[in-house]
């Protein structure tokens, strides 16, 4: 953090993902903000260990993103991924392969990791953080499963579920952020921003916490500056 008697800096930002939840969580608390991206290759590097994937995925997302940016705008990428264990579930390639993510998560905890990594192209500079959630879910049905997959909602989405879905509803009993399993903790973001002398919009996680009608137990925590999720 900055002292408090130093002037923060209004940050313009571009966000650099094709994501509707995360233009409409950063909406929700605030931000104004315009949106591009440039596809990239997010093949995990053999033997790539979840946290390090997920924060190269968001720089090398922003970065991408520089050709799209204005002259003073700040480039937020994101990347989220879904771990069992060492195991990186990404996007499945198929109904098939997203029955198969959700039989092996059924009943059982898993963690979310987000990164952010905020860019700015004309200083030079790239600064990131890290979001990691542990996840229970439910113990759904196999026809539960066969329902949810058949409406294509987890063919774009890391481990093959949206923790937002309001029928499938895969996650039990969250005790962490619910913004970053859907994508972008709005918290981490603010704190991020400050940690490079830019301000953030007033009371962003009780917009968040609104938004997504959720009593959030560690955005406290995250604001200090805690590791937590």
């Amino acid at each position: 953090m900055l002292e408090s008697d130093q002037m923060m800096k209004e940050p313009h930002l571009f966000l650099a993902s094709g994501s509707p939840r995360r233009s409409f969580l950063l909406s929700a608390a605030g931000f104004p903000f315009r949106v591009g991206w440039k596809a990239v290759d997010e093949s995990p590097f053999p033997l790539e260990q979840p946290l390090d994937y997920v924060l190269r995925m968001a720089e090398m997302k922003a970065r991408a993103a520089q050709d799209q940016a204005g002259s003073g705008e700040l480039i937020l990428a994101a990347d989220t991924t879904v771990a069992d264990g060492e195991l990186i579930l990404g996007k499945p390639a198929d109904a098939q392969e997203a029955e198969r993510m959700l039989l092996r998560l059924r009943g059982r905890f898993h963690a979310v990791h987000t990164a952010i990594a905020l860019y700015n192209p004309g200083e030079g500079w790239v600064a990131t953080d890290l979001c990691s959630t542990r996840v229970p879910m439910r113990a759904y049905s196999p026809e539960e499963v066969r329902h949810y997959v058949a409406s294509g909602d987890p063919l774009d989405k890391a481990g093959a579920y949206a923790i937002q879905h309001p029928v499938f509803q895969p996650v039990e009993s969250l005790t962490g952020c619910y913004a970053s399993v859907m994508g972008l903790p709005l918290c981490h973001v603010v704190r991020l921003l400050e940690r490079q002398g830019y301000c953030a919009p007033e009371n962003v996680p009780q917009a968040c916490q609104a938004a997504l009608q959720y009593q959030c137990p560690v955005f406290a925590a995250v604001l200090r500056g805690e590791n937590v999720g």
